[in-house]
């Protein structure tokens, strides 16, 4: 597959191909689930029958190619996993925190090690630049865990204490038990880090299911733990489709359930575990405001939008997928943000040049083909740079829409893809109403080079993240979650501690 580089007009410049090799990465035929400490065949597989034991392909989303297969996993062994979690809870949560810190940090250093290894997986099996994964996703994961690491044994100090039965924070945090986590296909390494890390660091172990189109790097993850190290059934690997990670928030042994993933599915979750004592977080959809005023540094705040919205194809969470720009500035903004998508380099992932990569899987590029079709029904103007597309794999260029309005589904629904939703405001209020005119509330931007603007409008924002003349900037010191429908409950920083601890 070659890349391609849409212009607006002919350059004197041209980018020679520069591929990251995909020799660094070994995949085997097929892969098994990680249970206990080892890699195991489906009980269902082995008796021949049940629910589970079927094997799925799992392809490379810029070609089609099928990378390898994996096991589904079934509700026995779901239940294997979480009785191997329970069974190593008791030695690992009584460990000291500064031994558990030793396995934590050393699977931040592996993870560092053979960062380049899986850097290629993850572009491999997700379809996100290689530039992306080489230089945000895998020094975010190693990161998150060294943070946690530090965290281990310092838990009596993280203001977390057990209440006593006078009501007095008491000094011995302690953990939950075993935590069902799910995560999506969006960043996978990266949301099994920002999960595994505080949960091992609190003494809780870990039944883990990632996403049907993108288990590769946790069931490496799982030999990384092998290669730490980690005492057998501390994590657990469980792969397959909604139907194992169902079985795995229903099951009655896990104390915690961790999700990152739709608005939709996160409901039901809520439902499945209502009247229940399980520790919920759910981190869902959004639809995050990008808000430019007057005196923004236009070509710093076109970047800041670029990246807020096709940043990974624009399949994350807290993209910035409505632009509000000041009327007055509102056509030098729109022309300097065209000249810049026109510059974008749409193709092959593994390319160090491209820009956007492939759409993850052909599901979600239909679902994002159906709502750009809808926002040019209801009237809205659509706009995409030149753009020629490879013909193999799930491709979707860079989209603006224009002449929106708050009622346009393009404003409303969160698309999940390349695609922006342009609006305009005349004062900071009518910005801050628009921008909270929405179910969702997990982030937001603002641009200005005033400072008590940004923290006026700020602080009225409903939004769980508000970044100031940048977007998508993550610290693993620092809490993310969402308000209304993106969710509850906080990963990240201090705040993702509390998550795993009975307080």
């Amino acid at each position: 597959m070659t890349s391609s580089r849409p212009t607006a007009s002919p350059s004197p410049f041209a980018y020679a191909p520069a591929p990251e090799s995909r020799g660094v990465v070994d995949l085997a035929p097929s892969y098994g689930l990680f249970i206990d400490g080892e890699f195991t065949e489906s009980s269902d597989a082995t008796r021949g029958g049940g629910t589970g034991g079927g094997l799925r392909k799992t392809v490379n989303p810029a070609t089609e190619e099928v990378l390898a297969e994996y096991t589904q996993a079934g509700d026995e062994d779901v239940d294997r996993a979480v009785r191997a979690a329970r069974k190593a809870f008791s030695t690992w949560s009584a460990l000291p925190g500064a031994e558990r810190a030793k396995y934590l940090f050393r699977i931040a250093r592996i993870i560092q090690e053979r960062s380049r290894e899986l850097a290629v997986l993850e572009t491999l099996d997700n379809g996100k630049p290689i530039r992306e994964t080489r230089d945000t996703d895998l020094p975010l994961v190693a990161a998150h865990f060294f943070y946690y690491a530090g965290w281990a044994d310092k838990l009596a100090h993280a203001g977390f204490g057990r209440r006593t039965a006078e009501g007095h924070a008491g000094p011995d945090p302690r953990p939950l038990g075993v935590a069902g986590q799910v995560i999506p296909w969006n960043f996978p390494l990266l949301m099994l880090a920002w999960k595994i890390a505080p949960a091992l660091a609190t003494g809780n172990t870990v039944v883990l299911k990632p996403a049907e189109t993108t288990p590769l790097s946790a069931l490496f993850f799982a030999d990384i733990c092998r290669q730490a190290g980690l005492p057998r059934g501390v994590v657990n690997i469980v792969t397959g489709d909604g139907a194992t990670g169902a079985a795995l928030v229903a099951h009655p042994g896990v104390d915690k359930v961790a999700f990152t993933g739709s608005t939709g599915v996160g409901k039901a979750i809520a439902r499945q575990v209502a009247g229940t004592d399980k520790k919920v977080t759910l981190e869902l959809g959004g639809k995050g405001a990008n808000i430019v005023f007057d005196d923004a540094p236009v070509d710093q705040a076109v970047e800041g939008i670029v990246n807020g919205i096709f940043f990974n194809q624009g399949q994350v969470c807290c993209a910035g997928s409505r632009l509000l720009v000041q009327e007055s500035v509102h056509d030098e903004v729109l022309d300097a943000l065209k000249r810049r998508l026109a510059t974008l380099r749409v193709g092959d992932p593994l390319d160090k040049n491209t820009d956007l990569g492939a759409i993850n899987s052909a599901e979600q590029l239909a679902r994002i083909t159906a709502l750009a079709e809808t926002g040019e029904a209801e009237g809205a103007e659509r706009w995409s740079p030149d753009c020629v597309l490879p013909s193999a794999g799930y491709w979707f260029a860079p989209t603006l829409f224009t002449n929106v309005t708050q009622a346009h589904t393009v404003a409303r629904d969160e698309i999940f893809g390349p695609v922006l939703s342009v609006l305009t405001f005349r004062t900071p209020d009518e910005a801050v109403a628009k921008a909270n005119n929405t179910p969702y509330g997990l982030s937001a931007g603002i641009w200005t080079e005033k400072g008590s603007r940004i923290l006026a409008v700020a602080s009225k924002l409903r939004a769980g993240v508000v970044w100031a003349n940048t977007f998508n900037k993550f610290d693993p010191t620092s809490p993310f979650g969402g308000y209304k429908e993106s969710g509850y409950g906080r990963e990240g920083g201090r705040h993702g501690l509390e998550a795993y601890l009975d307080v």
